[in-house]
């Protein structure tokens, strides 16, 4: 069954001086103010576009690693994922990259890399993403 999740921003102004707000609707957890200044500059207690696609990567990645080691059977203690995405004002998202560490008991090094890589190129945020240049590092904890 396909699910739609939703959000909404309201911008008010123009890009430099304006501000808007972020609303995860789907959820309900909340409303989070966004600038132009949070997006080029330093954040300042508010959101961007790119630290809430950061967000999905970093959750979604983590599920399909998780769902693929316990596929294997060697399901993950634990995994933590961090995604960085840059942004070049004037260019866009230049890059993504995702690190991850884990803790898979009966698993090796190489083997949690190749587990990885394959989260990373099958994960559905990074299949949206796909124009997108993605790295990885990977690591047991």
């Amino acid at each position: 069954m396909a699910t739609t999740r939703t959000a909404h921003t309201v911008w008010n102004g123009n890009l430099l001086e304006g501000r808007g707000t972020v609303t995860l609707d789907s959820s309900g957890v909340g409303e989070y103010p966004v600038t132009w200044a949070s997006r080029s500059e330093q954040p300042n207690g508010r959101t961007s576009p790119e630290e809430l696609i950061a967000a999905a990567h970093s959750s979604c990645l983590s599920m399909a690693l998780s769902h693929g080691l316990a596929q294997a059977g060697t399901p993950p203690t634990r995994l933590d994922t961090r995604a960085d995405v840059t942004f070049q004002p004037g260019t866009g998202i230049t890059g993504i990259h995702l690190t991850v560490r884990g803790e898979v008991p009966g698993l090796d090094e190489p083997g949690f890399i190749k587990a990885a890589e394959d989260a990373k190129a099958n994960c559905p945020v990074s299949r949206a993403l796909s124009g997108t240049q993605i790295s990885l590092t990977a690591s047991l904890a």
